[in-house]
């Protein structure tokens, strides 16, 4: 069985090696993410997350972040975040291009709600940011749908694997409002309470301001959770994004 969960996971990898022409990957980008959370109380949990992404099959670095904050759980099925980030964006067409394409200070307020039916796990997620970027202070409201089955147990535990699939509005309160759609599907793994990861496939249509436009994305995830009360188990494994 792990051998399998192994080739789900990597498959992206084994696709570039001996399937994919240069023509495919070149538009293919990657989204890399490192998740850390650390319980704090029977509540509050904290966390950090950097992220680096590129525009072709890990080629063409053109952005990074590094963002925290903090969850405060209300129950079992609703949470409060906040949080706090920087987020550059480069110019396209190698590795980092300058001059930077926007520089931005990010803060966030953030409500999760979880539903669950059986085994499978529903998340809606109401997020409100405030972006200080180089065209000017700017808010946006964001509304991620997101599901999550375990397929070889009831739940997500050791030695399970998982689907998972979201899609996410981004709108803002300026003409035309809209500015973007995510949608994202994908197969994780738990090796231990301590470490989970996930990848998949992302695609992303951004009307813009200065950003990645449309385009299809692998995302690998490295999910680490410090965690000392099991009943908040129900609302994992996540990463914030």
């Amino acid at each position: 069985m792990k051998k399998w969960i192994y080739v789900c996971l990597l498959l992206p990898f084994l696709w570039q090696q001996g399937f994919a022409q240069e023509s495919d990957l070149d538009r293919l980008g990657t989204w890399n993410v490192l998740n850390v959370k650390a319980d704090i109380g029977e509540r509050w949990t904290i966390f950090v997350e950097p992220q680096l992404r590129s525009l072709r099959w890990y080629d063409h670095f053109h952005y990074y972040e590094i963002k925290g904050g903090v969850t405060y759980d209300l129950s079992k099925t609703f949470s409060l975040t906040t949080g706090f980030g920087r987020y550059d964006t480069y110019q396209e067409g190698g590795d980092f291009v300058t001059p930077k394409a926007n520089n931005e200070i990010r803060t966030w307020l953030q409500l999760q709600m979880y539903q669950y039916l059986n085994r499978i796990r529903f998340e809606h997620r109401y997020r409100a940011e405030q972006r200080w970027t180089s065209n000017g202070f700017r808010n946006r409201f964001r509304y991620r749908f997101n599901t999550l089955m375990p397929l070889n147990a009831p739940k997500v535990e050791p030695g399970v694997f998982f689907l998972t699939a979201s899609d996410e509005l981004f709108l803002t309160d300026r003409a035309p409002y809209f500015e973007r759609n995510r949608f994202f599907a994908g197969i994780g793994y738990e090796f231990s309470p301590l470490f989970t990861l996930q990848s998949g496939w992302m695609n992303q249509f951004d009307y813009r301001i200065n950003d990645e436009t449309g385009r299809n994305f692998f995302q690998i995830s490295f999910l680490f959770e410090l965690q000392w009360q099991q009943a908040k188990r129900t609302t994992r494994p996540d990463s914030m994004n």
